[in-house]
């Protein structure tokens, strides 16, 4: 029996809406280096892509140093007047729950060495679902693309493609 996908696009729209996740991108400073002295965090920074909802990790000898989330004179200066955020843990994980500018530094003077790094946050994509190119009303073949959110893994991501297949060739 061949089932019409114009029929089964609701259906599959829902369970992406209700099942598909967005998940957060732990984005670690420095990588493998961690937050020391001497590290070029501008060229890291430029590496990333940071959403809303993203993390970023500072991971360091908490005895040592730390991190202060200050505004861009703060920044430019390597001063924690007026800090908006300190944090001392050795292993940080800062939310960036807003699409702006965040400006984080070494407050015991390391950022004079390189302790300092700026990051541009981004507002999360939106999903999108585009429609076939050519879809007749009395074609069983024709399929809607779904462009999937970023971050939709593992399971969800097998079941959704083993759904498009099944669905898209008109087998029920």
């Amino acid at each position: 029996m061949l089932v019409s996908t114009s029929g089964l696009l609701l259906p599959v729209c829902l369970f992406l809406l209700i099942f598909g996740t967005v998940t957060a991108t732990d984005h670690i400073v420095g990588a493998n280096k961690g937050w020391n002295p001497g590290i070029n965090y501008t060229l890291w920074a430029n590496n990333q892509t940071f959403y809303v909802g993203d993390f970023i990790s500072f991971r360091y000898q908490k005895t040592q140093y730390n991190v202060f989330e200050v505004n861009q004179t703060g920044y430019d200066n390597c001063t924690t007047e007026g800090a908006v955020g300190n944090w001392s843990s050795g292993k940080d994980f800062i939310p960036l729950n807003e699409s702006k500018r965040y400006y984080f530094i070494c407050g015991n003077g390391q950022c004079f060495n390189g302790m300092k790094v700026s990051v541009v946050v981004h507002p999360l994509p939106s999903p999108t679902a585009s429609p076939a190119a050519s879809h007749s009303s009395n074609s069983s073949n024709a399929a809607g693309l779904v462009i999937l959110p970023r971050g939709i893994t593992g399971f969800r991501t097998l079941v959704v493609a083993l759904a498009s297949i099944w669905f898209g060739s008109g087998w029920v």
